[in-house]
């Protein structure tokens, strides 16, 4: 049996497991699962930089790479499913939300992993219209 997600405090830092994507939590409410590429978030202190993708066009066997979009990798989802890794990468700077908007997180280093909370993908928070000035 796995344990719930900790909880989630204001100022506390996540690094993701598959992909160089950091964030910072700005809001959360109860326990969320964060996760990224559709692996969960480990605290930023005790993360170990994610493992280098092989080269280009090298697979071991001394052929080119043949790659298949249906399979997908963790860090970038896989279209053919659907699953919530499927999207952009996370980009630094933007704050992310939840459907319900009990959780938001800003990115503090981008990756090419998507971000989803409780197995629901975040989406870029929609910034805030300035006050017209006369």
């Amino acid at each position: 049996m796995t344990s719930p997600a900790p909880a989630l405090r204001p100022g506390d830092q996540l690094a993701s497991t598959v992909c160089t994507t950091r964030v910072a939590v700005i809001r959360a409410q109860g326990r969320p699962l964060i996760a990224c590429g559709g692996e969960p978030m480990v605290p930023a202190a005790s993360a170990r930089p994610p493992a280098p993708a092989s080269r280009p066009g090298s697979n071991g066997t001394g052929s080119p790479a043949t790659g298949s979009p249906a399979t997908g990798s963790p860090a970038t989802g896989s279209p053919a499913t659907g699953s919530p890794a499927t999207g952009a990468a996370t980009l630094i700077g933007k704050r992310y939300v939840d459907a319900a908007g009990t959780v938001e997180l800003l990115c503090t280093s981008s990756g090419a992993g998507a971000l989803s909370c409780d197995g629901a993908p975040m989406t870029v928070k929609a910034a805030k219209p300035l006050p017209a000035s006369d």
